[in-house]
């Protein structure tokens, strides 16, 4: 089918002069990056400023997305939802009013995702909404932490704020915000990075105003018109080169006492259409809720089914509303993998199952065959990402929380293309950052002894996934809590078309005497003053046969010190040498080459 729109026909259609649609499109990206830097630069929590666990975005009044910049994908996919309740509850909002929502049955992601969202108006009439999400330390749940996958509903989980009204005429409502400081273990910077968000909307107002005084009303209207044309013909001319068909792909999240005894399978069929230049995302063939933390929102549900499918468009397809109209998504009430039934837990909604049903996503496109599709990538919450907390005993015993982000998992492998090593799940995708070693034992009574690459834990194949990341840290002077939820302890992520499997994630406490015991997947543990926290993150599967591996590229895997000689032999066929540099090795071409023919 011809896809293809004449340059005359395009430009006829168009209300915004193509050079002005470019400059507004920078024009609102900047915006919301300058969001973002109000949020990192004004926040207190470590899981804020430095991991950059948040997300900004604009949306139309009516609730689509405009323009995202360097966004976390689980945050920004699906922000619609978290939206839309506000227009159906309140009938009187005015400018100036700041709407908080982090609650998963009014289209949140999950309690630990403070959602601030404020109207933009011009001439009197709301045009847009400017939103700031935080992933915040702490919201007063019984457990110190953000992931509780044993809690079995919303009333075992942290502190709920339904979409409301926390300010009015640009001031806070005072009384509202204390409620949320008294329900929560570090108060002062849970205000301090609420307010962060506060000041990220103010910012995202200002300039949009700025905007409407420049280019007019009308003019900015027809630009977001233009450019939500633009991402769904874009969509479509990507959707228009694969192979039609309906394409199903299970992965499964480890078994959890009490909540999922043989784990939770995790089903995704796609049935992609050339023709209309759209793909259907089904996942309606999936369990019922879970007694536990692991079942997604609907937003998470919604946005994780798009996430999988722009994995694997191209990556210049904006993800705007236009683009993400183009992937429709089928799901069902009261499933584990769908819109969660009311009062069913869900605060890890943002992790976990939810990083399979994306490498679902990523995964099924594989069943096109080459070059089609990625492999299983690490999950999420190993200890190298466990929330911590303690007294601290050189602040006079002031009580902390944080997540901390020491090492995470790896990327699968895609034709082309080994694994990111500092992916930290598809839910962030490599926006996550690695906490500074430094920082984290300049705010947190903790040492950090080791952080580091585990050799031999990638997914072999002709594209690799990424090895797994391992380290040891512990507490000092006083006994620190850790909170972890370590998927792929027992089903590691897989690798796809001949690939073979990443590493498995490991959760080891080393005690005083230096025997190390093994702790479960899924725990809260007290680390003693002289015991230490010992764990491995996943790695990536791999891509493709092992044997159609570039042999320069095995040798450069063995002198970054990710792959043994051995392995190089043993896996790949490949004979290394000593090269013209002292320490690294070269291929021994010729010995290579009749070990693989052989």
């Amino acid at each position: 089918m011809d896809t293809s729109v004449s340059i005359d026909q395009e430009l006829a259609e168009r209300r915004v002069d193509p050079f002005l649609m470019s400059v507004l499109k920078s024009r609102f990206e900047a915006i919301v990056r300058e969001m973002t830097l109000v949020v990192m630069r004004a926040s207190r929590s470590a899981v804020i400023k430095n991991a950059r666990d948040f997300s900004c975005a604009i949306l139309t009044y009516d609730h689509e997305l405009v323009s995202v910049e360097d966004a976390l994908p689980i945050h920004v996919m699906s922000m619609d939802m978290a939206t839309r309740p506000l227009t159906e509850l309140f009938d009187d909002i005015t400018k100036g009013d700041i709407f908080l929502n982090n609650c998963p049955y009014t289209g949140g992601t999950h309690h630990a995702d403070l959602i601030m969202a404020m109207p933009v108006f011009h001439d009197g009439e709301p045009l847009f909404w400017v939103v700031a999400l935080s992933h915040h330390a702490d919201t007063g749940a019984p457990v110190p932490s953000t992931y509780l996958p044993f809690a079995k509903n919303v009333y075992e989980e942290g502190l709920h704020f339904p979409c409301v009204r926390v300010g009015q005429d640009y001031k806070e409502k005072k009384d509202i915000l204390r409620i949320g400081t008294m329900r929560n273990r570090v108060p002062e910077m849970w205000l301090g990075d609420v307010r962060a968000q506060i000041g990220a909307c103010k910012t995202g107002e200002r300039r949009i105003g700025e905007l409407f005084d420049r280019y007019g009303r009308d003019t900015i209207v027809d630009f977001v018109k233009d450019w939500f044309d633009y991402g769904a013909r874009c969509a479509k001319a990507a959707i228009a080169k694969l192979p039609a068909g309906s394409y199903t792909y299970e992965t499964r999240h480890d078994p959890v006492p009490g909540v999922a005894e043989e784990g939770i399978p995790v089903r995704v069929t796609i049935t992609v259409n050339p023709e209309e230049g759209n793909i259907l995302v089904d996942v309606s063939d999936n369990i019922d809720n879970v007694p536990g933390g692991l079942n997604l929102s609907e937003n998470t549900c919604t946005g994780s089914c798009r996430i999988g499918m722009f994995n694997n468009l191209d990556e210049s397809i904006p993800h705007n509303e236009g683009a993400k109209s183009q992937i429709k998504v089928m799901m069902r009430e009261g499933s584990v993998i769908g819109k969660p039934k009311y009062p069913v837990g869900t605060s890890v909604a943002t992790t976990n199952v939810n990083d399979r049903l994306m490498i679902a996503g990523n995964a099924v496109f594989s069943k096109m065959g080459a070059p089609y599709g990625q492999a299983e990538s690490g999950s999420h919450l190993p200890a190298g990402v466990g929330v911590i907390s303690g007294s601290d005993p050189f602040k006079h015993g002031k009580s902390y929380v944080n997540q901390v982000f020491v090492g995470y998992g790896g990327g699968g492998a895609r034709d082309g293309f080994d694994g990111w090593l500092t992916y930290c799940g598809p839910a962030n995708a490599g926006l996550i950052q690695l906490d500074s070693i430094e920082v984290d034992e300049s705010m947190y009574p903790i040492v950090i002894e080791s952080r580091g690459v585990i050799e031999g834990s990638q997914g072999f194949g002709e594209y690799e996934g990424a090895p797994s990341t391992g380290g040891v840290f512990y507490p000092l002077d006083h006994d620190m809590t850790i909170v972890y939820a370590a998927d792929g302890t027992t089903f590691p992520p897989r690798g796809v078309l001949g690939g073979g499997d990443g590493g498995k994630s490991a959760s080891i406490k080393v005690v005083a005497s230096g025997e190390k015991v093994t702790l479960p997947a899924f725990a809260e543990e007290k680390i003693e003053v002289g015991a230490k926290i010992e764990f491995a993150a996943c790695g990536g599967g791999g891509y493709g046969d092992p044997l159609r591996r570039d042999p320069k590229r095995v040798a450069s895997t063995v002198n970054r010190g990710w792959l043994s000689r051995a392995d190089a032999e043993r896996v790949y066929k490949v004979v290394l040498t000593d090269g013209a540099e002292p320490g690294l090795l070269a291929v021994d071409e010729a010995r290579t080459a009749a070990l693989r023919s052989a």
